[in-house]
């Protein structure tokens, strides 16, 4: 997982590179952007990406986030017990910084019935019990 900061146009445009690289992309914000993939990223990727687009800041934020993804039919009403997004109007490809409870937590949405949810790593274990609670009355 990583970060990428920038002038709001290049940040908007990162996109591309990203997909180059096999990443997906979640915005976070009009200078600010999440790339995510699911293998690690060697050592030399972040000093090659600073040296071809050095209008970017590139952070690797793999230690300190844990993704966790939650999908099911009734995904959308696990999620509202403890967020005040309206998840039915959020679609495919939102993103958005939240709180799950007292967390905050960065929610997007991968599927008609699949999100991600990216956390600081301290308190991803306070997130996955508050899901567990959540999810209780549809298992």
């Amino acid at each position: 997982m990583l970060q990428v900061l920038g002038a709001p146009a290049e940040v908007g445009k990162s996109g591309e590179i990203a997909d180059k690289y096999g990443f997906s992309v979640r915005k976070n914000g009009p200078a600010d952007r999440f790339w995510v993939a699911d293998q690690p990223v060697s050592s030399g990727f972040l000093p090659e990406i600073s040296a071809q687009w050095p209008e970017l800041s590139v952070v690797d934020q793999s230690h300190g986030r844990v993704r966790i993804a939650i999908e099911g039919d009734a995904v959308e009403d696990v999620l509202a017990k403890g967020t005040g997004i309206d998840l039915a109007n959020f679609e495919v490809g939102s993103a958005t910084t939240t709180l799950i409870g007292h967390i905050a937590t960065h929610i997007t949405r991968i599927a008609p019935d699949r999100f991600e949810l990216m956390v600081l790593r301290g308190f991803a274990e306070s997130l996955w019990h508050d899901l567990e609670t959540m999810i209780r009355e549809f298992i």
